[in-house]
């Protein structure tokens, strides 16, 4: 993170603003460059809630630019005269120019102010054979659950031969959602479901309008009240039509396929099918994907074979768009449709491969290799990236987060960053209490149904 602080008052901050936020804009917001890689926020020490905060760094001149983890912004002193500290302060850095050429050194990277939106080189086709780029994709699992619910909203798609089925769906999340964020989410809005949608759902049109109202803006709490929305990470494609939702629900779809149990399988696959069959807008895409639901003749009795299923539906689909695609030219140049994975990302998941005379690529899959990449890549990597996030590690502390985002309003360094790292996400309880607390509500709701 690059924290700057300054003064309102001071015409050298004024001055210094443009500067800042020409490289601001590379990082931060829906048209960054390079989103995700650098946080950038503004304190202006001028404003009283602020002033124990710049006192805390030691603030002594203005423009004050400072370098370091997020986390170290939330719970640290820093002073010139320690030794060590992983907070730095930019002494060089009064244009965009010089505060990018200091940015690069640190990072070793070689960012300019003229990148462009996707134009990530982080995110292209290296992302398909290297495992470690799935870590990113956990931020966009994220955003694909909250832009899902959007959806759901917007359209008013919940009605009384669909709510349970989104319930059944908001339940896996609650318990196997790869982040934490999103399974308290999920739980909350099952604990309030009775409240928003009841089950006659006989409410006149105005008042289902105040009811959509009052969810709809309690929408972006499903995965945290202040997590980055608006651009896509692992699943950003090099056109703004392509990737994005659809590439991070199906990670979502592969991670929740990969953590159930055996047990869950079968109900887990119905919940799949019913979510996307009655909430994916997509009209073609849902009733193909709907359809090869409905050619499955024989129940899932293992995580192992609906993961399985998934794999092979997933590649089947891509098969299908990529003819399309090419017959109209509207696939991503960069990210073209192919089958997965690539040799090069599983090796021993091919025993052999050929070329038909279109050029389709035939695979005889070693399926005993590919579901425990699947389970790998989907599950542990995955997950693992979210064990403890920056992010996560500065929910509650609510002073830097009101603290920075005084400025959020006129800056695009505070914006969306300081949401996703010093922003405060606050869950007023841990998922077992909230599970505990929805199924005290169930049973209250029950008995009072009885005494009624």
């Amino acid at each position: 993170a690059v924290v700057e602080f300054f003064a309102h008052w001071c015409p050298a901050c004024r001055n210094y603003k443009p500067h800042y936020e020409k490289v601001a804009k590379l990082f931060n917001g829906p048209n960054a460059a390079h989103p995700g890689r650098i946080l950038m926020a503004r304190v202006d020490c001028a404003s009283k809630v602020n002033v124990d905060l710049c006192s805390r760094f030691s603030v002594d001149h203005y423009p004050f630019l400072l370098w370091g983890p997020p986390p170290k912004f939330a719970n640290t002193k820093w002073d010139r005269k320690q030794e060590k500290s992983d907070i730095k302060l930019i002494d060089d850095g009064r244009t965009a120019e010089r505060l990018l050429m200091w940015i690069n050194k640190q990072l070793e990277s070689s960012f300019t102010l003229d990148d462009k939106k996707y134009e990530n080189e982080n995110m292209l086709p290296n992302s398909t054979s290297d495992p470690k780029q799935v870590v990113q994709a956990i931020y966009d699992v994220e955003e694909a659950t909250a832009h899902a619910l959007q959806i759901i909203l917007e359209h008013k798609m919940i009605k009384a031969d669909t709510r349970d089925s989104l319930i059944r769906f908001l339940q896996i999340l609650v318990a196997h959602h790869p982040s934490k964020r999103c399974r308290r989410g999920s739980a909350e809005l099952l604990i309030n479901f009775d409240d928003h949608w009841p089950s006659n759902l006989s409410l006149s049109s105005q008042d289902s309008s105040k009811l959509l109202e009052s969810v709809a803006a309690d929408n972006h709490k499903i995965c945290g009240k202040e997590v980055p929305r608006g651009y896509w990470i692992f699943c950003r494609g090099s056109k703004s039509e392509t990737r994005g939702f659809s590439c991070g629900l199906w990670v979502l779809l592969h991670s929740l396929t990969v953590q159930i149990g055996d047990g869950e399988s079968q109900s887990t696959f119905t919940s799949i099918c019913d979510f996307i069959h009655n909430f994916f807008i997509c009209e073609e895409c849902r009733k193909h994907f709907y359809d090869m639901c409905s050619s499955v003749s024989v129940p899932f009795k293992s995580a192992r074979d609906l993961s399985l299923w998934l794999w092979s539906t997933h590649n089947k689909v891509n098969e299908r768009l990529m003819k399309e695609e090419k017959d109209m030219g509207t696939g991503d140049p960069s990210f073209p449709k192919a089958i997965w994975p690539p040799k090069a990302l599983c090796p021993s998941c091919y025993r052999s491969s050929s070329r038909t005379s279109d050029g389709a690529l035939q695979v005889d899959w070693n399926e005993d290799e590919v579901f425990p990449f699947l389970v790998n890549y989907y599950g542990k990597t995955l997950v693992s990236s979210y064990k403890e996030t920056y992010m996560e590690s500065l929910q509650g502390r609510t002073q830097v987060g009101a603290a920075l985002a005084d400025d959020a309003s006129s800056s695009h360094a505070a914006r969306v960053p300081i949401g996703a790292a010093l922003g405060v996400a606050a869950a007023s309880c841990t998922f077992g209490a909230l599970a505990c607390f929805w199924r005290t509500q169930q049973k209250n709701r029950k008995q009072r149904k009885n005494w009624n």
